[in-house]
C-alpha cells in the first residue's frame, strides 16, 4: 500500500442515503492515517447521520448551510472548496452526481463541487436501477470526461431489499483509493473504476429437437478471463454466458443463456455500458423449425434441416442508435487468412476493434489455456505474443481502458 504525503487534507461531502453511516468509519480511517478531514453534511444526509457524530470523529466543524451568515462573511464555500487537497463525495447519490454533471449549485455541496479547483473522488451509492438508468450513465460519463475519479459502486444487497450494482464501496476501499491518490497513483482503484463492461462468452446451443443441437467447440475460457480482468480493474461486469463448464467469476453478474436469440436479448437488456466485448462464439445459424419431439430415424434417411441466420449481436450493438457503448469490441475466430478475414469483419460489423484468433486445430486455442491475440483496428494490426488466457485478458483490458480514455478526450 502506498503511503500518502504528510499533512494531507480531505473535504468529505456526505450525501443522503443509508450508506452515509459508512462515512463515519471512513473518517476514522483517515484520521488514523493523519489525514485531516472537514465534512459537509447535506440536508438529506442529515437524515442518516448527525453533525455531532461527524464533528466528534473529525475534530472539525461540520458545514451544512450555503447561506450561513458565519461561514459566508468570507465566502466560505469558496474557501472550503480550495483549502483542501481532495474533495470526496461518499455517498455520492444520483442527485449529487446529476448536479455535479450539469453544473448546478443550489446547495452547499453542489456549490462546493462547482467552485472547487481540486481533484474530486466520488463513491456512488444508489438503487441498482437508478445506477443503470441512462440518465445516471450519461452523468457519470460527463463527470469522467471532466476528470472526476470514481471508486465503486459494488454489487450486493441493499437496504431496499434488492441486490445489484449500486452498493457504495466499503470505507476501506475508499480509504485505499484516497491513499493511492495522495501517493501519486494514476490508476485510481483500477483503470476501469466506475465503468460498466458487458461481455459475451462461450458457445450458443441452437436446438434441433429436445435432445440435439447445433453448437461449436468454444470453452468460454478467454471470455471468463476477460471478465475477471475487467472486474479486477474496477469495472462493473455483466457476463452473458452461453453453456460452459466454468465457475462464475467473483463479483461478476453472470446471465446464463442457451441460444443466440436469448444472448441478444440479454445483451440488449444490459445496456447502457461503457465497453461491449463480443467474445462469444455465437452460432451463425439455427434450425428454422426445431421439433418438440425427438426426430426418429426413418426409411427416407436423414431429415432435411432448413437453416436461418441468427441475430448479429455485434453488428446490432455497433449500430445501436440510442445506447451504443463508447467502445465496441468484436472477436474473429478464423482458421485461414486471419488478418484478411478479421479486417473484413471489422468493416462489416461497424465495431471499433477486432481481436483476431487463429482457431485452427494446430493452434489449440479453442478449449486450450493459451492464446495469441491479433488486435485489428482501422489503423493497422498488432500481434501480441502467445500467453496464457488470463495474461492475455489482463493485457486486453488495460489496452481497452487506455483506448476508452483517449476516446473520451481525457
Amino acid at each position: 500500500m502506498a503511503t500518502p504525503q504528510r499533512n494531507s487534507s480531505v473535504l468529505l461531502i456526505v450525501g443522503g442515503g443509508i450508506a452515509a453511516y459508512k462515512s463515519l468509519e471512513l473518517i476514522r480511517l483517515l484520521r488514523t492515517a493523519d489525514i485531516a478531514v472537514r465534512t459537509v453534511l447535506t440536508k438529506a444526509g442529515a437524515n442518516f447521520v448527525t453533525a455531532l457524530s461527524l464533528a466528534s470523529l473529525s475534530g472539525e466543524k461540520v458545514y451544512e448551510d450555503l447561506f450561513s451568515l458565519t461561514d459566508e462573511t468570507e465566502m466560505g464555500h469558496i474557501q472550503l472548496s480550495r483549502s483542501t487537497d481532495l474533495v470526496v463525495v461518499a455517498p455520492a447519490t444520483a442527485d449529487l452526481l446529476a448536479k455535479a454533471a450539469q453544473g448546478l449549485a443550489n446547495d452547499l455541496a453542489s456549490t462546493l463541487l462547482l467552485a472547487s479547483n481540486k481533484p474530486i473522488l466520488v463513491a456512488p451509492a444508489m438503487n441498482w436501477r437508478m445506477w443503470e438508468h441512462p440518465a445516471t450513465r450519461r452523468n457519470c460519463a460527463q463527470l469522467r470526461t471532466d476528470g472526476v475519479m470514481f471508486v465503486g459502486p459494488n454489487e450486493g444487497a441493499m437496504a431496499c431489499g434488492e441486490s445489484g450494482f449500486g452498493r457504495m464501496a466499503e470505507p476501506a476501499e475508499i480509504f485505499d483509493a484516497i491513499q493511492d491518490h495522495f501517493a501519486g497513483g494514476t490508476n485510481l482503484r483500477g483503470s476501469l473504476a466506475g465503468r460498466k463492461v458487458v461481455i459475451t462468452a462461450g458457445p450458443t446451443h441452437e436446438p434441433i429437437d429436445p435432445v440435439r443441437y447445433i453448437a461449436n467447440r468454444s470453452s468460454g475460457k478467454q471470455s471468463y478471463a476477460i471478465a475477471r480482468a475487467a472486474r479486477a480493474a474496477g469495472a462493473e461486469v455483466v457476463l452473458v454466458s452461453g453453456p460452459v463448464n466454468l465457475p462464475a467469476p467473483d463479483g461478476v453478474r453472470v446471465l446464463r443463456v442457451e441460444t443466440a436469440r436469448q444472448m441478444a436479448s440479454a445483451v440488449d437488456a444490459s445496456l447502457p455500458c461503457d465497453i461491449f466485448i463480443a467474445a462469444a462464439a455465437v452460432a451463425d445459424w439455427r434450425v428454422a423449425d426445431d421439433q418438440n419431439e425427438k426426430i426418429k430415424k426413418g426409411a427416407h434417411g436423414p431429415p432435411e434441416l432448413k437453416l436461418v441466420e441468427n441475430p448479429d449481436i455485434l453488428a446490432t450493438i455497433s449500430r445501436h442508435v440510442s445506447a451504443r457503448p463508447n467502445l465496441v469490441v468484436g472477436f474473429a475466430a478464423e482458421t485461414e487468412k486471419l488478418i484478411e478475414h478479421a479486417r473484413e469483419k471489422l468493416a462489416r460489423k461497424g465495431c471499433d476493434l477486432i481481436v483476431a484468433n487463429d482457431v485452427s486445430p494446430a493452434a489449440g486455442v479453442m478449449g486450450g489455456d493459451e492464446n495469441t491475440m491479433v488486435i485489428i483496428t482501422s489503423d493497422g494490426e498488432t500481434v501480441w505474443p502467445k500467453r496464457d488466457k488470463d495474461a492475455a485478458a489482463a493485457q486486453l483490458v488495460e489496452h481497452l481502458a487506455l483506448l476508452l480514455t483517449q476516446r473520451e478526450g481525457r
